[in-house]
């Protein structure tokens, strides 16, 4: 479990920090990756929920790979524009949305859209951090990550490990 939790850490940080670059100049990680990565995390989640002991491990490997193909293909369809909704959105959700509430994106253009919902913020080694959950709507198709950032003491929000 504390691998698979490792795991979505790790895509988290990938996916906000892609999609918090965007709205600067761009970032070095394209759209596919991003919904590989968050795919893989999702089906990894949902196949250690089954099963046990080696049958657990087995569930959660055929989830990776199933969700990494599933989120490769909804990536392809992440433009930057999505990103740069992503990225403000999520900024704004951790900076000032209210605990629980879902807060709204949409790209006009490509007509994907998403939510972003902040949890309580808490306090650890003296930051403000706060879980949430980004859920991604590309196609008809959703994916879904969950994380917790905390704001650093020059504004922004890094992803806490």
């Amino acid at each position: 479990m504390k691998l698979v939790k490792g795991i979505a850490i790790g895509a988290v940080a990938l996916a906000l920090a892609a999609c918090t670059q965007s709205p600067y100049g761009g970032s070095g990680i394209n759209k596919q990756t991003i919904g590989t990565v968050g795919g893989a995390v999702a089906g990894g989640l949902l196949g250690s929920q089954v099963g046990g002991g080696t049958g657990r491990l087995w569930a959660t490997g055929a989830g990776v790979l199933l969700g990494g193909l599933l989120g490769s293909e909804i990536g392809k369809s992440l433009d930057r524009a999505d990103q740069a909704y992503l990225g403000q959105t999520t900024y704004n959700a951790l900076e000032t949305g209210r605990t629980g509430q879902p807060v709204q994106w949409r790209n006009p253009d490509s007509g994907n859209y998403g939510t972003v919902t902040p949890q309580a913020a808490q306090q650890y080694s003296g930051l403000t951090c706060r879980e949430y959950s980004q859920t991604i709507y590309v196609e008809g198709r959703s994916q879904t990550a969950y994380g917790t950032a905390c704001r650093q003491p020059d504004g922004s929000w890094q992803i806490r490990n």
